[in-house]
């Protein structure tokens, strides 16, 4: 199934919210898309409203395609949390479209990006939104090593990961951001 595929823009993704404008989830002006559900409970987290599945409301891909190209000033858009990996099929879409049309895509992610491209443990869904992701934020965020002054992440153990730079050459590659 292609990006343009009629029915890609009606998948369903299952939203905790928006922020139409921010400049605190990723380089530039993005539009920030938090998914609702999350498996990993981490204690402290910012966004605790977002782990229950059956919480949110639902939005298709074409409908926040359409809010990122209503704002001719956004350079990209993050993909947040909850964790966008549980709904990898639909954000995999997104992100692809997004990438398509020029605009830079942001993950954050409570997995770690070894756990992501573990070739036993992946989801086949995962590697098609790691593709179309360039900055990946990774690993849970640990509430003894938050720090206030981490660019665009929450804890010191959370990496900001160059995505394409790490997968050409199979070791993590941390993006200079």
């Amino acid at each position: 199934m292609s990006v343009y595929d009629v029915s890609v823009g009606q998948l369903k993704i299952r939203v905790s919210g928006i922020i139409e404008e921010s400049i605190s989830n990723g380089p530039g002006l993005r539009l920030v898309v938090f998914a609702q559900g999350c498996r990993h409970h981490c204690p402290g987290c910012h966004n605790p409203q977002s782990h229950d599945f059956e919480g949110g409301y639902d939005l298709t891909v074409e409908e926040l395609m359409n809010l990122v190209r209503e704002n001719s000033l956004l350079d990209g858009i993050t993909l947040s949390g909850g964790d966008p990996f549980e709904q990898a099929h639909a954000f995999g879409k997104l992100a692809g479209i997004a990438k398509s049309e020029g605009y830079h895509v942001t993950t954050y992610t409570g997995y770690t990006f070894e756990q992501l491209v573990d070739p036993v443990k992946t989801h086949p869904d995962w590697q098609e939104l790691l593709h179309y992701t360039d900055l990946l934020v990774d690993g849970p965020f640990i509430a003894s090593a938050k720090n206030g002054l981490l660019k665009f992440r929450g804890s010191e153990n959370q990496r900001m990961i160059d995505v394409h730079q790490s997968m050409q050459s199979a070791v993590v590659v941390l993006a200079a951001v």
